[in-house]
Protein backbone atom coordinates (compact mmCIF):
# COMPACT_ATOMS: atom_id res chain seq x y z
CA UNK A 1 0.00 0.00 0.00
CA UNK A 2 1.36 3.63 -0.77
CA UNK A 3 -0.25 6.77 -0.62
CA UNK A 4 0.47 10.63 -1.77
CA UNK A 5 -0.60 13.60 -0.28
CA UNK A 6 -1.93 16.43 -3.01
CA UNK A 7 -2.66 19.05 -0.45
CA UNK A 8 -1.51 19.74 3.03
CA UNK A 9 -2.56 23.35 3.47
CA UNK A 10 -5.69 24.36 5.80
CA UNK A 11 -8.42 26.33 5.06
CA UNK A 12 -7.39 28.14 1.68
CA UNK A 13 -5.38 27.38 -0.46
CA UNK A 14 -2.29 29.90 -0.92
CA UNK A 15 -0.12 29.38 -3.78
CA UNK A 16 2.76 31.15 -3.73
CA UNK A 17 6.46 31.73 -3.60
CA UNK A 18 6.23 31.58 -0.05
CA UNK A 19 4.64 28.24 -0.28
CA UNK A 20 6.72 26.52 -3.19
CA UNK A 21 8.33 24.05 -1.03
CA UNK A 22 5.68 22.38 0.75
CA UNK A 23 2.68 23.45 -1.18
CA UNK A 24 -0.59 25.59 -1.52
CA UNK A 25 -2.94 22.96 -2.08
CA UNK A 26 -5.92 21.88 0.68
CA UNK A 27 -6.64 18.91 1.76
CA UNK A 28 -5.84 15.44 -0.72
CA UNK A 29 -4.86 12.15 -0.12
CA UNK A 30 -4.09 9.39 -2.78
CA UNK A 31 -4.14 5.82 -1.21
CA UNK A 32 -3.31 2.81 -3.73
CA UNK A 33 -4.29 -0.67 -2.19
CA UNK A 34 -1.42 -3.32 -3.31
CA UNK A 35 -4.02 -4.57 -6.46
CA UNK A 36 -3.85 -0.46 -7.31
CA UNK A 37 -7.24 0.09 -6.46
CA UNK A 38 -8.14 3.87 -6.24
CA UNK A 39 -9.29 5.25 -2.75
CA UNK A 40 -8.95 9.46 -2.01
CA UNK A 41 -9.58 11.08 1.31
CA UNK A 42 -10.76 14.43 0.39
CA UNK A 43 -11.26 16.79 -2.59
CA UNK A 44 -9.42 20.44 -1.72
CA UNK A 45 -7.64 22.12 -4.42
CA UNK A 46 -5.30 18.94 -4.64
CA UNK A 47 -7.59 17.05 -6.31
CA UNK A 48 -7.08 18.46 -9.66
CA UNK A 49 -3.18 18.18 -9.42
CA UNK A 50 -4.40 14.02 -8.38
CA UNK A 51 -6.68 14.29 -11.42
CA UNK A 52 -3.95 14.99 -13.73
CA UNK A 53 -2.05 11.82 -13.41
CA UNK A 54 -5.01 9.90 -14.03
CA UNK A 55 -5.89 10.10 -18.00
CA UNK A 56 -3.73 7.08 -18.22
CA UNK A 57 -6.01 4.61 -15.85
CA UNK A 58 -8.79 5.16 -17.78
CA UNK A 59 -12.00 4.37 -17.59
CA UNK A 60 -10.96 4.40 -13.75
CA UNK A 61 -12.75 3.64 -10.85
CA UNK A 62 -12.59 5.43 -8.07
CA UNK A 63 -13.47 5.18 -4.16
CA UNK A 64 -13.60 8.99 -2.63
CA UNK A 65 -14.23 9.70 1.34
CA UNK A 66 -15.12 12.69 2.89
CA UNK A 67 -13.72 13.63 5.51
CA UNK A 68 -16.38 16.59 6.47
CA UNK A 69 -18.00 19.35 3.97
CA UNK A 70 -15.94 22.68 5.09
CA UNK A 71 -14.87 23.83 2.05
CA UNK A 72 -11.14 23.51 1.82
CA UNK A 73 -11.85 20.03 1.94
CA UNK A 74 -14.61 19.55 -1.57
CA UNK A 75 -13.78 22.69 -3.26
CA UNK A 76 -11.95 20.85 -5.96
CA UNK A 77 -14.02 18.15 -6.39
CA UNK A 78 -15.92 20.40 -9.56
CA UNK A 79 -12.50 20.45 -10.92
CA UNK A 80 -11.95 16.27 -10.84
CA UNK A 81 -11.74 15.43 -14.31
CA UNK A 82 -12.46 12.29 -14.11
CA UNK A 83 -16.48 13.38 -13.30
CA UNK A 84 -16.64 14.46 -16.24
CA UNK A 85 -15.67 11.62 -18.78
CA UNK A 86 -18.38 8.34 -19.36
CA UNK A 87 -16.96 5.13 -18.21
CA UNK A 88 -15.43 6.19 -15.04
CA UNK A 89 -16.87 5.19 -11.49
CA UNK A 90 -17.03 7.53 -8.79
CA UNK A 91 -18.10 6.00 -5.60
CA UNK A 92 -18.17 8.91 -3.01
CA UNK A 93 -18.79 8.13 0.77
CA UNK A 94 -19.20 10.91 3.43
CA UNK A 95 -21.40 11.83 6.36
CA UNK A 96 -25.12 12.97 6.28
CA UNK A 97 -25.45 16.60 7.57
CA UNK A 98 -26.43 16.17 11.13
CA UNK A 99 -28.21 19.48 10.86
CA UNK A 100 -30.50 19.12 7.87
CA UNK A 101 -30.21 15.38 7.54
CA UNK A 102 -29.26 16.02 4.31
CA UNK A 103 -26.89 13.14 2.89
CA UNK A 104 -23.51 13.79 1.04
CA UNK A 105 -25.09 13.34 -2.37
CA UNK A 106 -27.33 16.80 -1.35
CA UNK A 107 -24.31 18.57 0.31
CA UNK A 108 -22.07 18.24 -2.64
CA UNK A 109 -24.47 18.60 -5.02
CA UNK A 110 -25.33 21.83 -3.59
CA UNK A 111 -21.60 23.33 -4.45
CA UNK A 112 -22.28 22.56 -8.42
CA UNK A 113 -25.83 24.52 -8.40
CA UNK A 114 -26.21 26.92 -11.72
CA UNK A 115 -25.26 29.78 -9.49
CA UNK A 116 -21.77 28.28 -8.29
CA UNK A 117 -20.67 26.69 -11.37
CA UNK A 118 -21.14 26.15 -14.82
CA UNK A 119 -21.67 22.36 -14.81
CA UNK A 120 -24.54 21.15 -12.96
CA UNK A 121 -23.98 17.52 -10.73
CA UNK A 122 -26.86 16.07 -12.99
CA UNK A 123 -25.06 16.67 -16.29
CA UNK A 124 -21.95 14.68 -15.15
CA UNK A 125 -21.00 11.77 -17.08
CA UNK A 126 -19.39 9.69 -15.26
CA UNK A 127 -20.86 6.76 -13.03
CA UNK A 128 -21.12 8.46 -9.78
CA UNK A 129 -22.75 6.87 -6.66
CA UNK A 130 -22.96 7.93 -3.05
CA UNK A 131 -22.82 6.39 0.07
CA UNK A 132 -23.75 7.74 3.41
CA UNK A 133 -21.41 6.35 6.41
CA UNK A 134 -22.36 5.72 9.80
CA UNK A 135 -19.83 5.66 12.55
CA UNK A 136 -17.58 2.60 12.28
CA UNK A 137 -18.72 1.52 9.48
CA UNK A 138 -16.56 -0.87 7.67
CA UNK A 139 -15.75 -0.27 3.85
CA UNK A 140 -14.12 -3.26 1.68
CA UNK A 141 -12.13 -1.61 -1.30
CA UNK A 142 -10.79 -4.73 -3.14
CA UNK A 143 -8.19 -5.72 -0.46
CA UNK A 144 -8.20 -2.57 1.81
CA UNK A 145 -10.83 -2.19 4.87
CA UNK A 146 -11.81 1.29 5.65
CA UNK A 147 -13.13 1.94 8.76
CA UNK A 148 -14.39 5.59 10.61
CA UNK A 149 -14.35 7.12 13.36
CA UNK A 150 -15.52 10.66 14.76
CA UNK A 151 -13.73 13.60 15.46
CA UNK A 152 -13.96 16.55 17.36
CA UNK A 153 -14.39 19.46 14.77
CA UNK A 154 -17.11 21.78 14.16
CA UNK A 155 -19.12 20.12 11.92
CA UNK A 156 -19.16 16.06 11.54
CA UNK A 157 -15.87 14.73 10.95
CA UNK A 158 -14.83 11.53 10.04
CA UNK A 159 -10.79 10.15 10.11
CA UNK A 160 -10.61 6.91 8.35
CA UNK A 161 -8.06 4.33 8.97
CA UNK A 162 -6.94 1.55 6.00
CA UNK A 163 -5.78 -1.84 6.82
CA UNK A 164 -4.27 -3.71 3.83
CA UNK A 165 -2.12 -7.10 3.84
CA UNK A 166 -0.91 -5.84 6.95
CA UNK A 167 -0.21 -2.25 6.55
CA UNK A 168 -2.23 0.51 7.87
CA UNK A 169 -2.95 4.43 8.06
CA UNK A 170 -5.29 6.77 9.18
CA UNK A 171 -5.40 10.05 8.32
CA UNK A 172 -7.90 12.09 10.65
CA UNK A 173 -9.62 14.90 8.30
CA UNK A 174 -9.38 18.03 10.80
CA UNK A 175 -9.11 17.06 14.19
CA UNK A 176 -8.99 18.80 17.81
CA UNK A 177 -8.27 17.00 20.68
CA UNK A 178 -11.43 16.85 22.93
CA UNK A 179 -11.14 18.99 26.57
CA UNK A 180 -13.41 19.68 28.86
CA UNK A 181 -15.73 22.87 28.72
CA UNK A 182 -16.15 23.68 32.34
CA UNK A 183 -13.60 24.59 35.29
CA UNK A 184 -12.60 22.12 37.88
CA UNK A 185 -14.87 24.77 40.33
CA UNK A 186 -18.11 23.67 38.00
CA UNK A 187 -20.64 21.12 39.16
CA UNK A 188 -20.10 19.38 35.98
CA UNK A 189 -16.43 19.01 35.76
CA UNK A 190 -15.83 15.50 36.96
CA UNK A 191 -18.67 13.99 34.87
CA UNK A 192 -17.62 15.79 31.30
CA UNK A 193 -13.85 14.61 32.21
CA UNK A 194 -14.67 10.95 32.11
CA UNK A 195 -16.48 11.49 28.85
CA UNK A 196 -13.25 13.47 27.43
CA UNK A 197 -10.81 10.61 28.76
CA UNK A 198 -13.40 7.97 27.56
CA UNK A 199 -13.06 9.78 23.91
CA UNK A 200 -9.32 10.39 23.95
CA UNK A 201 -9.03 6.87 24.85
CA UNK A 202 -11.14 5.24 21.67
CA UNK A 203 -8.49 7.98 19.08
CA UNK A 204 -5.80 6.53 20.29
CA UNK A 205 -7.33 2.81 19.82
CA UNK A 206 -8.10 4.17 16.45
CA UNK A 207 -4.66 5.17 15.95
CA UNK A 208 -2.94 2.75 17.88
CA UNK A 209 0.18 0.62 15.78
CA UNK A 210 -0.40 2.04 12.22
CA UNK A 211 2.30 2.64 10.10
CA UNK A 212 1.40 5.96 8.99
CA UNK A 213 -0.60 8.73 10.73
CA UNK A 214 -1.99 11.62 9.24
CA UNK A 215 -2.87 14.07 11.35
CA UNK A 216 -3.87 17.70 11.54
CA UNK A 217 -1.60 19.54 13.02
CA UNK A 218 -2.72 23.57 12.48
CA UNK A 219 -1.44 24.96 15.38
CA UNK A 220 1.46 25.95 17.71
CA UNK A 221 1.09 25.50 21.61
CA UNK A 222 1.48 28.92 21.75
CA UNK A 223 -1.14 30.18 19.03
CA UNK A 224 -3.52 27.19 20.44
CA UNK A 225 -5.39 29.24 23.72
CA UNK A 226 -6.39 31.91 21.18
CA UNK A 227 -7.96 29.07 18.61
CA UNK A 228 -9.79 26.95 21.35
CA UNK A 229 -12.75 25.41 19.60
CA UNK A 230 -11.74 25.81 16.71
CA UNK A 231 -11.58 22.37 15.88
CA UNK A 232 -7.49 22.10 14.88
CA UNK A 233 -4.49 20.00 16.59
CA UNK A 234 -1.12 21.66 17.45
CA UNK A 235 2.50 20.23 16.30
CA UNK A 236 2.99 18.98 20.25
CA UNK A 237 0.09 16.89 20.53
CA UNK A 238 0.22 15.23 17.47
CA UNK A 239 3.58 14.19 18.43
CA UNK A 240 2.86 12.88 21.74
CA UNK A 241 -0.29 11.30 20.54
CA UNK A 242 1.74 9.32 18.01
CA UNK A 243 4.50 8.30 20.73
CA UNK A 244 1.42 6.96 22.81
CA UNK A 245 0.28 5.13 20.36
CA UNK A 246 3.06 3.58 18.85
CA UNK A 247 2.55 5.11 15.48
CA UNK A 248 5.80 3.98 13.28
CA UNK A 249 5.32 7.77 11.33
CA UNK A 250 3.48 10.44 11.82
CA UNK A 251 3.08 13.31 8.87
CA UNK A 252 1.81 16.47 10.35
CA UNK A 253 -0.52 17.93 8.16
CA UNK A 254 -3.26 20.99 7.52
CA UNK A 255 -0.89 23.80 7.41
CA UNK A 256 -2.01 27.01 8.92
CA UNK A 257 -2.33 28.89 5.83
CA UNK A 258 -0.74 32.08 7.04
CA UNK A 259 2.47 30.08 7.72
CA UNK A 260 5.21 30.64 5.31
CA UNK A 261 7.60 27.30 4.28
CA UNK A 262 10.45 28.61 6.00
CA UNK A 263 8.18 29.45 9.49
CA UNK A 264 6.48 25.92 9.14
CA UNK A 265 9.91 24.39 9.42
CA UNK A 266 11.33 26.50 12.22
CA UNK A 267 8.23 25.62 14.34
CA UNK A 268 8.01 22.00 13.30
CA UNK A 269 11.97 21.81 14.49
CA UNK A 270 11.50 23.17 17.57
CA UNK A 271 8.34 21.10 18.65
CA UNK A 272 10.35 17.96 17.66
CA UNK A 273 13.07 19.59 19.90
CA UNK A 274 10.58 19.67 22.39
CA UNK A 275 9.17 16.38 22.21
CA UNK A 276 13.31 14.67 23.28
CA UNK A 277 12.09 11.60 20.74
CA UNK A 278 14.35 8.47 21.06
CA UNK A 279 14.44 4.91 20.37
CA UNK A 280 11.41 3.39 19.69
CA UNK A 281 9.59 6.19 19.18
CA UNK A 282 7.81 7.45 15.78
CA UNK A 283 9.42 9.11 12.82
CA UNK A 284 8.07 12.53 12.41
CA UNK A 285 7.64 14.44 9.18
CA UNK A 286 6.06 17.71 8.19
CA UNK A 287 3.82 16.72 5.25
CA UNK A 288 4.78 17.55 1.64
CA UNK A 289 2.54 18.22 -1.47
CA UNK A 290 3.57 15.81 -4.20
CA UNK A 291 5.27 13.12 -1.28
CA UNK A 292 5.11 9.61 -1.56
CA UNK A 293 5.18 6.75 0.51
CA UNK A 294 5.21 3.00 0.18
CA UNK A 295 4.11 1.22 2.96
Amino acid sequence: MRFTLWGVRGSIPVPGPHTLRYGGNTTCIEVRTDDNDLIIFDAGTGIFQLSQTLFKEMPLKAHLFITHTHWDHIQGLPFFIPIFIPGNSIRIHGAADPVTQRGISDVLARQMEYAYFPVREAELNARIEYVNLHERQEVQVGCAKITNLLLNHPVLNYGYRVECNGKSLVFTGDHEWPYNIYTPEDDYFEEFEEMVAEKRAGIMEFFRGVDALIIDTAYTIEEYPSKLGWGHGTFDASIAAAREAGVKRVYLTHHEPNRSDDRLEQVFQEAVARAALGPGDPEVVLAREGLTIEL
